[in-house]
């Protein structure tokens, strides 16, 4: 299977090229690992960063989505990563449908931190990885970790340069993870997984990934014995028996172990196994349903395969069946067919739990107790979120891009203080009544001559003062004194009183005007 790995023809391998270890020292300065050997004037790579014709399959399968469709979908999925926990909780199943609809590029890696819970994980565990990553590690997980760096995606061109930058990364997710879970070590499977969420995040992201693929979605299944992939291989030939009949008779009649052919689709999660344009998309769907998205890839696969007759005419025993499951036509592995038949395949999260509670007990009368008991399978991103209910700070997005910005200059905090004193005048103040004129206004009275005084008060008034000095209190009468009684406290300042005084005066001096 490796030598066909994604499609890639085993002639093209002679052609690939690398430097000499001298040159690896300085390639951390270059861009991608494919300009480092070489392959910017003679290879070009995909969308999806395969050199060649290492996923030729993709490009004709692949569903071109318009750049307009593509940024409404980039802006909902940006409103729902900044509101999380209320779209998992209320509006799960369009969280569901987007990712049957595909997720955006843009922001497929943060979209499957959040929805395997890598990044609550992450926030929990705050400086984890940097712990893991700088021990020694194990010497014997550190040999069989190296010599499978090569081979994953080896025509990609993040991984396409020994001691590149791809390699390096995968290497230090491994190693954590085998410190990480020493009870579980290294299984080669791991790899690939690491990998393709390498693809799309940085390593820290991508070891908190492979945590909760590891851990929820796929428990038990890199464990020593692999008892867990046995069980959901009987799981599987049990479903099958309901969705396609007939293959299961074929398979049961040649006598062949789902463990022959269902081993690597369940373990690498089809990524080994599909065009990259329908990998993405399983992993979409994967990430948010749970593992019940695998079984149904495989139940396609195995219709489309042995499901009719006509097609079981060329396979007439158990090595023609197996050479058909490992070169599965291109059409039934096409982005568009492939997730149109997995939505209308009818299997469950209930179902699969239930027939594993079945094939338990048939593993314990036939084979005895299990000797690794994993952590319960969790189906899907809802679950694994309610059964870890995350903190609000969790879920807080971090810009990827941080500016340190200078403290702004004093013109600016003034403006700023205009605009909110122009907020506040702007807000409605309760409308005053107008006074309405009198339809029938008095006679106007002859104003009197400017240079004559107004009128004085019947009180007696004080002796007028010198006309160079201001009437102030210190210069009034004592006579005044019962008139004071009736004004404010004594308390007040001069001018105050003298400009009390003043209006009374006018005042009285206005009603003598107008009653006299």
């Amino acid at each position: 299977m490796a030598k066909t790995e994604n499609g890639r023809p085993p002639s093209d391998m002679g052609s690939i090229r690398t430097l000499n270890s001298s040159h690896m020292e300085d390639e951390s300065s270059l861009g991608s690992d494919s300009e480092v050997n070489g392959f910017t004037s003679e290879r070009q790579t995909d969308r999806y960063g395969f050199i060649g014709g290492a996923q030729q399959y993709s490009e004709e399968s692949a569903q071109d989505v318009p750049p307009e469709v593509l940024r409404q979908r980039e802006v909902k999925w940006l409103d729902m990563l900044s509101h999380w926990d209320k779209w998992m909780i209320k509006r799960f199943n369009k969280v569901r449908l987007r990712c049957q609809k595909g997720i955006p590029p843009a922001l497929r890696g943060r979209a499957w931190l959040y929805l395997s819970g890598g990044k609550v994980k992450r926030e929990q565990n705050q400086g984890k990885f940097q712990e893991l990553d700088s021990q020694p590690g194990d010497p014997k997980w550190l040999d069989v970790i190296e010599k499978d760096l090569h081979r994953q995606f080896p025509f990609h061109e993040m991984f396409v340069s020994r001691g590149g930058h791809g390699q390096q990364d995968l290497f230090r997710v491994l190693k954590a993870y085998t410190l990480y879970r020493p009870e579980e070590g290294y299984c080669q499977a791991q790899a690939p997984i690491a990998a393709v969420l390498l693809m799309h995040m940085p390593a820290e992201d991508a070891f908190w990934g492979l945590v909760q693929i590891c851990e929820k979605y796929l428990p038990g299944y890199y464990s020593p014995g692999l008892e867990a992939i046995q069980l959901d291989g009987e799981i599987l030939f049990a479903l099958l028996r309901r969705v396609s009949p007939i293959a299961y008779r074929h398979l049961e009649k040649h006598k062949i172990d789902p463990i022959l052919y269902m081993t690597e689709w369940f373990m690498c999660a089809f990524s080994r196994t599909l065009p990259w344009a329908s990998v993405l998309r399983v992993w979409d769907m994967f990430l948010c349903d749970g593992v019940k998205i695998i079984f149904r890839v495989g139940l396609v696969l195995l219709k489309c395969t042995l499901g009719t007759r006509e097609k079981l005419k060329t396979c007439q025993g158990l090595y023609e069946t197996m050479e058909l499951l490992r070169a599965i036509e291109p059409r039934y592995m096409q982005e568009g067919f492939l997730v149109r038949e997995i939505l209308e395949v009818p299997v469950t999260a209930r179902d699969i739990e239930r027939e594993h509670h079945s094939q338990i007990k048939r593993w314990k009368k036939n084979r005895g107790e299990l000797n690794f008991k994993p952590a319960p399978r969790l189906h899907g991103a809802r679950i694994i979120m309610l059964a870890e209910p995350p903190r609000r700070q969790d879920l807080k997005q971090n810009p990827t891009i941080v500016l340190e910005v200078p403290e702004p200059p004093e013109q600016l905090n003034k403006g700023k203080e205009e605009r909110k004193s122009k907020k506040k005048k702007s807000i409605k103040k309760p409308s005053t009544i107008k006074e309405v004129p009198n339809p029938y206004p008095l006679p106007p009275e002859p104003s009197p001559p400017a240079s004559d005084p107004p009128a004085a008060p019947a009180a007696p008034a004080p002796p007028s003062p010198p006309p160079d000095c201001s009437v102030t209190p210190e210069t009034l009468p004592d006579t005044d004194s019962n008139h004071q009684q009736s004004a404010p406290p004594t308390d007040l300042p001069a001018a105050k009183e003298s400009a009390l005084q003043q209006s009374t005066q006018s005042l009285s001096s206005s009603e003598q005007d107008t009653y006299l």
